[in-house]
């Protein structure tokens, strides 16, 4: 069987095969953790003297899973995030597969950015600014810009279990976020854990940027951003090219603002 695509007035092969960007949920070793949260658990259920796991002499395993998806690993969320009406994620895909490009940047820092965040950057914040995401799509091809993926430099496979209240993570200038929606990015997917400083006072000022709402405001507005999403956390290993993909985005059948996601990218190649 054979895919092609047409994408900006050209025909492409899509590899049946892609890339995983998900980090799988292991809930007996390493796992990526927010903020400290509980650990994403499952155990055998127990009823009476039954119990849900054949180890211990059950008929069957059956588990009982409980995680926070925004602090868990990959997550994918909508506008409902920050908005009091409660837009929920099943409700936002209209496409199975959509044009993407992957960039990696390396993160300026507070003291050397130009950029502007609210509350204002630490000299030693790490920050993706502006600057980073122009040095990154000098020429951007609009068509492949409905979703985009940023691999954060340096990169490596810690991304997988690392405890962000150890290691403090990069984020978004206001002025990055603001190119990105004048570039039309409609699906933004990052290995970091939040575009936003972790610890920002509640304002989350990027993701107000990114989905339209005025700061301080958890009202949409007619110029709201109600079908974009934000994808945290995935990781990109070294072998997956920069470059022009086809994303299928995938997420639970959840009734709410954020679901545990399994992206992949689909290689392209122009024929």
């Amino acid at each position: 069987m054979k895919l092609q695509a047409e994408i900006g007035g050209r025909i492409y092969h899509v590899a049946l095969s892609g890339h995983e960007i998900a980090i799988p949920l292991d809930f007996d070793g390493g796992q990526p953790n927010t903020y400290g949260v509980a650990r994403a658990q499952s155990a055998a259920y127990r009823s009476g003297g039954w119990v849900g796991d054949v180890r211990a002499g059950g008929s069957c395993n059956f588990e009982t899973v409980q995680f926070t998806p925004h602090c868990n690993g990959t997550h994918t969320e909508c506008i409902g995030h920050i908005s009091e009406a409660r837009y929920q994620l099943p409700v936002q895909f209209e496409e199975a597969l959509v044009p993407a490009t992957l960039i990696s940047v390396l993160p300026a820092t507070g003291a050397s950015t130009l950029d502007a965040y609210t509350p204002a950057f630490a000299p030693d914040d790490l920050v993706i600014d502006r600057a980073s995401l122009v040095a990154a799509l000098p020429e951007p091809k609009i068509a492949f810009l409905q979703a985009l993926v940023i691999r954060s430099l340096p990169n490596d496979a810690s991304k997988c279990s690392r405890d962000y209240m150890q290691v403090a993570p990069a984020f978004f200038s206001l002025e990055a976020m603001a190119y990105l929606v004048e570039c039309g990015v409609q699906h933004l997917l990052t290995d970091l854990p939040s575009v936003d400083r972790l610890f920002d006072e509640g304002k989350l000022s990027a993701h107000h940027v990114f989905w339209g709402i005025p700061q301080g405001s958890h009202t949409p507005g007619p110029d709201s951003r109600t079908g974009a999403t934000i994808t945290e956390m995935v990781f990109v290993p070294d072998n997956v090219p920069d470059g022009h993909y086809l994303l299928n985005l995938q997420t639970t059948a959840f009734l709410s603002d954020a679901s545990p996601s399994r992206p992949v990218l689909h290689p392209l190649m122009p024929i």
